[in-house]
């Protein structure tokens, strides 16, 4: 798609609907938020720098990280939005009613089949972000470290597996699992990555139902809980984890300290860029006996336009920038997924060959994404972190999320 048609059909879309053009792209200046970290911080960062210099539109780019979730909270309170935000896993459920519906847009049947119904509001139809890319994750590892104790991952199959493997990492001297507790969204993503092996994925025993309806009997989170206790007391976290970050973490995975990290692919390109650490992907194990291993499906860069923004024509003008096959594909290699357009090739790196060959492996959404109440994310990061810190046992986790869940299932 090239940027002259862009411009003509924006204009159209100008006489159609009544948006007013600028009097000149000069004048304005869009506000543009993404929770991007890493290497996709950096290169969105420079794809904001290079719409500027093709329309002359300024751009106040902003990645507040770990801050994300909180400051766009308090902006939905207050109806005050950027311009143009990402949704990180929420463009349906959380912010559905701030944006702006994107189905008349010359791209939209170019989304790709498989993020199309994760971003698609069943109750009209109606999409609200540009999916840059697709989130198809499971954990990333250090292959060189499982050759060095001869594991191959392949035979990983459930969790009891998986701590043998720890074990012998423990002993052959690396950390088995890295975790970056400073930045608790790490923690969070712990949990979103092991709570469907325990609840949701095995067709024969799970909670599928009982978590949507309201009726989940709380205590059976006692079994996720003591495993991530269990884990920490058996050593298989570094010994900062409550205090360590996400950046320590990708730069120990690439300077081959670390076997596992519950990342998405992106962690994969970041600790690349780290060091000289062969790196790869593999799909989660299961809990139960006779289930087998998963993956993770979601939106991860997916960017949508505040409704209520006083620069639609512009703010439209960069998304359909973004969804040229160039920026998309630059895009989503930063992050090491799948292009969200058909036809659209990226760059997935050292986990390509992972990609094709777990093509096949069922995939989950993220598990707070779907079974747990707007605002539940929070509790996992800070229950996970209370584990870690020693402020929290197993039956302070259970009591806290089910007030948590009662609190919110209603709202």
């Amino acid at each position: 798609m090239k940027i002259g048609k862009i411009t003509c059909l924006l204009t159209a879309l100008v006489m159609v609907i009544g948006f007013v053009a600028p009097a000149s792209a000069s004048d304005v200046t869009l506000s543009v938020w993404t929770n991007m970290t890493g290497v996709a911080n950096q290169t969105f960062a420079q794809v904001c720098q290079d719409f500027t210099e093709l329309t002359g539109v300024k751009i106040e780019y902003a990645a507040p990280a770990n801050d994300y979730e909180a400051l766009m909270k308090t902006k939905m309170a207050t109806n005050d939005l950027p311009d143009v935000f990402s949704t990180h896993g929420w463009s349906v459920i959380r912010y559905s009613s701030f944006l702006r519906p994107l189905n008349d847009q010359p791209w939209y049947g170019d989304v790709a089949d498989l993020i199309k119904p994760v971003v698609t509001d069943p109750a009209n139809g109606n999409i609200y972000v540009l999916p840059v890319d697709m989130d198809i994750a499971g954990i990333v590892y250090n292959r060189d470290i499982l050759a060095e104790i001869e594991v191959n991952v392949d035979d990983i199959i459930t969790w009891d597996d998986f701590e043998a493997v720890c074990d012998k990492v423990l002993a052959a001297g690396y950390i088995p699992i890295y975790m970056g507790g400073r930045d608790d969204w790490t923690i969070g993503q712990f949990f979103d990555w092991v709570a469907p092996s325990f609840f949701v994925t095995n067709d024969y025993y799970n909670y599928r139902e009982e978590l949507l309806d309201g009726t989940f009997d709380w205590s059976k989170w006692a079994e996720l809980a003591d495993t991530f206790d269990k884990w920490n007391k058996a050593g298989y976290f570094n010994k900062d984890a409550a205090t360590s970050d996400y950046d320590t973490t990708t730069l120990e995975l690439g300077q081959g300290k670390v076997a596992f990290t519950f990342f998405g692919n992106y962690a994969a390109v970041d600790a690349s860029s780290k060091g000289p650490a062969n790196v790869g992907m593999m799909p989660i194990p299961a809990y139960y006996e006779g289930d087998t291993p998963t993956l993770i499906a979601g939106e991860r860069l997916a960017v949508g336009i505040w409704k209520d923004t006083k620069h639609a024509v512009s703010a439209l003008e960069f998304l359909n920038y973004l969804a040229t096959p160039e920026v998309m594909s630059k895009l989503a290699s930063s992050n090491g997924m799948p292009a969200g357009f058909k036809g659209v090739e990226s760059d997935t790196g050292v986990v390509r060959d992972d990609l094709a060959k777990y093509a096949s492996v069922r995939a989950f959404p993220y598990f707070d994404r779907v079974y747990l109440p707007n605002g539940m994310w929070n509790d996992l990061c800070d229950t996970g972190l209370g584990i870690l810190n020693g402020s929290m046992s197993t039956e302070d986790v259970v009591r806290h999320m089910e007030m948590s869940f009662q609190d919110k299932f209603d709202q």
